[in-house]
């Protein structure tokens, strides 16, 4: 028999606009300790108990890199919530997040947050939005708006009742009774074992119910709210942490009985891929936390890196022999290395390099990727040779870019490259110049002082 259920909703947006802060908002009065004993990780979602009607709330991670994902919250999600700062306006995640949001062909809300700031401006963000196809109410369109602060509170129980609205115009049910429809949104490794988080949409998954994922088949062993409380049975619109799986599930797969047979809805699953070990330039052992960051993480490697394993846990002895036989680097995304392993590595001369911001991971693998490239800043044409105190000066012309004060010169010859020499003085006339540009003319002085030509190129280079 079908039933109100209560809606699924995921925030979405571009990073630092408030989304996390958003939902700390919500919850700040609702959240309890969790009990000794119980699932010590995030389950990626949390409900909260509203006079509008009990919502859950997909955490979907803020940052870029976790778009697959975010495009996975707003699969499973029955309304999206669109956070854009009023002092920032659209930026590259709000368009990606809008264009997610009407993929799923989902009812959202924009939320205008920081608006207590000074310099919000909420005429000019809706303004942008606009741009982007989004027809607000009472503008010609029906896209509800509101004017939000986690610093203040303000607009927090008109975001939660315009979701109760929402919900009840959509008319969103469920049958508690029927076939089991439960979806994943993170897998980790805890002390208990694997732990799958998960969001039931239709039937109830109970403690004892023989359960797959399509590639396992399991009886569950433990169900665990989103405050790590046990629970004998999760209804439709919970989140729940599952024990029982020995192998971690597909983020974005269905938790189905077997016995019922699949589901009809199906879930997008992110494809994993590496590159080319001959072609590389970094070879890595990858290390996350959870499934779901190390999906994200290997779609957001940079070209020229390996990857030799990709794996959900803590650095292992394990880890360290694959590294060293291996000829790789082992980098971690929140995950954790103990001192005892760290202290192997530096016997074995086993690099591990730790990040909690995954921007800078990313930025770390593309150093390496480039180091001992070289970037071309600037070509200049030797035009005349004349003395000046004991030194021959390069009169040129900067045909692109610029060439600087103590920059690093390629002298060429033709294509032939014939040596390398440091800028020590650059003067037009009588002035000293920091730098020419490009379509100047200039006198060039350089050491160590070489033989050069007319018709010469120097290239001004960076390593």
């Amino acid at each position: 028999m079908q039933t109100k259920r209560p809606p699924i909703v995921t925030v979405l947006g571009h990073v630092d606009h408030g989304k996390t802060s958003l939902l700390d908002s919500i919850f700040k009065t609702k959240i309890v300790a969790r009990e000794a004993g119980g699932i010590t990780q995030s389950i990626g979602a949390r409900q909260v108990e509203t006079k509008f009607g009990t919502v859950t709330f997909i955490d979907t991670p803020g940052h870029a890199a976790f778009s697959k994902m975010r495009s996975r919250g707003a699969t499973v999600a029955d309304i999206a919530i669109l956070v854009v700062a009023a002092d920032d306006g659209v930026m590259p995640q709000t368009k990606e997040a809008l264009t997610m949001i009407l993929e799923a062909q989902i009812p959202y809300i924009v939320a205008l947050t920081k608006v207590d700031l000074a310099t919000s401006n909420i005429e000019k963000v809706k303004g942008q939005l606009e741009q982007l196809g989004v027809l607000f109410e009472g503008r010609g369109g029906d896209v509800p708006s509101l004017e939000v602060s986690s610093k203040t509170g303000q607009g927090i129980d008109s975001l939660l009742e315009l979701i109760g609205l929402i919900s009840d115009v959509s008319n969103i049910e469920a049958d508690p009774d029927g076939k089991l429809e439960a979806v994943v949104i993170e897998t980790n490794k805890e002390k208990q074992g694997v732990v799958t988080s998960l969001i039931v949409r239709n039937g109830t998954l109970s403690v004892g119910d023989s359960v797959s994922s399509g590639s396992e088949e399991i009886k569950v062993r433990g169900l665990f709210d989103h405050l790590g409380k046990s629970v004998k049975k999760a209804n439709p619109g919970m989140p729940v942490a599952l024990l029982g799986f020995s192998t971690l599930p597909e983020v974005g797969a269905y938790i189905y009985k077997p016995a019922e047979g699949l589901p009809i809805a199906s879930a997008a699953k992110a494809t994993v891929s590496t590159q080319n070990e001959k072609d590389s330039k970094v070879k890595i052992i990858l290390k996350a936390a959870t499934k779901g960051a190390l999906e994200a993480l290997i779609g957001m490697l940079p070209e020229g890196v390996f990857v030799r394993e990709a794996i959900v846990g803590d650095v292992a002895e394990s880890d360290l022999f694959l590294a060293r036989t291996s000829g790789c680097i082992i980098v971690t995304f929140e995950s954790k290395a103990a001192n005892s392993i760290l202290k192997l590595a530096e016997n074995d001369s086993v690099e591990i390099h730790s990040f909690k911001i995954i921007y800078e991971l990313i930025n770390f693998l593309e150093m390496r990727v480039h180091a001992g490239d070289i970037i071309v800043l600037g070509k200049a044409e030797v035009l005349a040779i004349f003395p000046y105190e004991n030194k021959k000066v390069a009169g040129v012309r900067i045909t692109n870019g610029r060439i600087a004060l103590k920059d690093t010169l390629i002298l060429s010859r033709g294509d032939q490259e014939y040596d390398r020499v440091k800028v020590t003085s650059i003067r037009k006339l009588k002035d000293q110049l920091p730098e020419a540009k490009e379509g100047q003319e200039c006198g060039i002085i350089f050491e160590p002082q070489k033989d050069f030509l007319v018709r010469d190129t120097l290239t001004a280079i960076k390593i």
